[in-house]
């Protein structure tokens, strides 16, 4: 009679490394880190030193990181009633608060230090204040209690390309809330259509989401005018003269999509439109910031 196999010391480390690499989100993570490295580049006329970019980068990525952390510890009980959360580390058990908290103060910690020593004291500042509005001020205040959690809360989200910018020129100016105004609009309908076609998960979770609390045709309408205002705003760095009329084409033509899909979801309804309207909102988002990358150094 064979004995059973046991896991060996060598193939539970890459499993554990993951659960622990999940624990950050590292999608979510990728994008406003995306964001926050296009705000360094748009912050100078020349080329903003490599070695700066790459330390910048890896502080904001660690406090990011322990935020996403501190969202999945309050959120465990939510994420494990969810299908597309559920097996997350800390629904699933494979990781317990206490290892989950240890481990976002020490990311954390090692974040706002490389940020305070290595890039400058404003930067770690405005990267710390991101952390609690994330993971305090909306995940504990804003999203179990009101609809508009997503709106309100969408501030701490918009905010890596004005951490970019700070972290080269330790400095803020208008161009760089700007950026941050654009992710702002840009935040609810994106993630509406994900909470549509998921309407039944967030039923499950019992969190106020819009869809819930106002029905999906006053979402849809409502993604609708945001994605109008959307277009508005992206017109903004023209018209103040920080980018071209590459960056405005751009920028209209990706915003002609985008109303597309959101004026097919409030003309005729499926969860195939509010899942492809929620892919294409993170490809527009890229698009858009790379197409004032590109315009900012070729203008």
């Amino acid at each position: 009679m064979q004995s059973p196999a046991r896991t060996s010391p060598s193939d539970l480390l890459p499993h554990i490394a993951r659960q622990y690499w999940l624990l950050t989100k590292p999608r979510v993570t990728q994008l406003a880190l995306f964001c926050a490295v296009i705000g360094m580049f748009l912050s100078t006329t020349e080329l903003p030193s490599l070695s700066r970019v790459l330390v910048a980068s890896i502080g904001i990525w660690l406090l990011a990181g322990a935020a996403f952390a501190v969202n999945s510890i309050i959120e465990r009980h939510i994420d494990a009633k969810m299908a597309r959360t559920r097996m997350r580390p800390l629904a699933q058990g494979e990781i317990t608060p206490l290892q989950a908290i240890v481990f976002s103060g020490v990311i954390g910690g090692a974040g706002m230090w490389v940020l305070y020593t290595q890039v400058n004291p404003l930067t770690m500042w405005l990267t710390f204040a991101t952390f609690v509005g994330y993971a305090i001020i909306y995940t504990v205040l804003l999203k179990p209690n009101t609809p508009q959690n997503i709106v309100i809360g969408g501030l701490s989200g918009a905010m890596p390309p004005v951490l970019g910018w700070a972290a080269i020129t330790n400095t803020v100016p208008a161009e760089a809330w700007l950026l941050a105004l654009i992710i702002f609009v840009w935040t609810p309908p994106h993630f509406w259509a994900l909470a549509l076609y998921r309407i039944d998960d967030y039923r499950k979770s019992g969190l106020p989401m819009l869809p819930i609390t106002h029905g999906p045709e006053l979402t849809r309408l409502h993604m609708l005018l945001y994605t109008i205002v959307l277009v508005a705003t992206t017109t903004l760095p023209f018209a103040i003269r920080m980018s071209g009329l590459l960056y405005l084409a751009c920028a209209l033509a990706l915003g002609a999509i985008f109303l597309g899909y959101t004026w097919g979801l409030v003309k005729s309804y499926s969860d195939q439109l509010a899942r492809a309207t929620f892919n294409y909102s993170i490809v527009y988002l890229a698009a858009l910031f790379a197409a004032l990358l590109v315009d900012h150094y070729i203008s």
